[in-house]
């Protein structure tokens, strides 16, 4: 197989560190991504230490903060001229601030403006792959989304803002498979309560391995069998070993709910980065 230049965000623990774990032992070109300077280059050299792969890169950004997201796509797009797949997986449940600098709630912002500005920032060397896929960590737990909560207007428990940014990232997954034809865009739920850092942290318990979760990112990622499956929801908690593509959130499917989603969330990220 050919070696591919990924990056996978969110991935100093968790199934995205496991991710660029098997990516690398794979031959692959991996970048990558946590908030910590410190912890990312450890990852860093512990995957190329471990692996005897030496592509491996790191980048910093806190997610939280969309201009620290918006320079990370500058940087990017500046010195990774070809990226063949993303991985957008960094993902946020627990967290002791709520808002964070722009009174935006933080799960609303590392779950779905985050990626969504660094995507858009970087389409055009995403576009530079023969057969570009962009993955994105999608949830079981997928709730209407609220306008107030959005521009943070009104805040609502862990669990409701959390399942609003899944599905708001689900829903703009759907609508970028449509506007790119020529990129392979999934939306993804990894399986729920994998055991992971997130899930334990927020739940005290996990029902899966992580490892599930890693083997259907690793499949969806580089897999032949999915190349024709752009716009579509893999749910991972159906099926064993593996789940299937299911039906999303019915909102992923109304025109007018997407519209309105993505026309606040465009004046929101025009009007924090600029």
């Amino acid at each position: 197989m050919m070696s591919k230049t990924i990056i996978v965000t969110g991935s100093t623990d968790g199934i995205g560190k496991l991710t660029a774990f098997s990516l690398a032992e794979k031959g692959h070109t991996v970048y990558v991504h946590g908030r910590n300077a410190v912890k990312v280059e450890a990852v860093v050299s512990e995957i190329k230490t471990t692996t005897n792969n030496q592509n491996i890169y790191g980048l910093v950004a806190d997610f939280s903060d969309l201009e620290a997201v918006s320079k990370l796509g500058a940087q990017i797009k500046k010195d990774i001229p070809k990226i063949d797949i993303l991985i957008n997986n960094a993902g946020i449940f627990k967290t002791k601030d709520v808002h964070n600098k722009n009174g935006l709630d933080i799960r609303m912002v590392v779950n779905y403006l985050a990626p969504y500005v660094l995507t858009n920032a970087i389409l055009e060397n995403i576009k530079q792959s023969e057969a570009p896929r962009i993955i994105n960590l999608s949830s079981a737990a997928q709730a209407p989304v609220s306008e107030a909560v959005l521009i943070g207007k009104e805040q609502d428990s862990a669990n409701s803002t959390y399942a609003q940014s899944k599905l708001a990232l689900t829903m703009w997954s759907f609508n970028l498979a449509k506007q790119e034809p020529k990129i392979t865009v999934i939306a993804v739920n990894p399986g729920s309560l994998l055991n992971t850092k997130m899930a334990n942290e927020a739940y005290g318990q996990h029902w899966s391995p992580a490892e599930k979760g890693v083997d259907i990112l690793l499949d969806l990622a580089l897999s032949d069998d999915y190349k024709n499956d752009s716009g579509k929801y893999f749910d991972n908690d159906k099926g064993d070993p593996k789940g299937y593509f299911s039906p999303a959130h019915p909102d992923t499917y109304d025109a007018l709910k997407l519209e309105k989603v993505l026309n606040i969330t465009n004046e929101l990220v025009e009007d924090k980065i600029a």
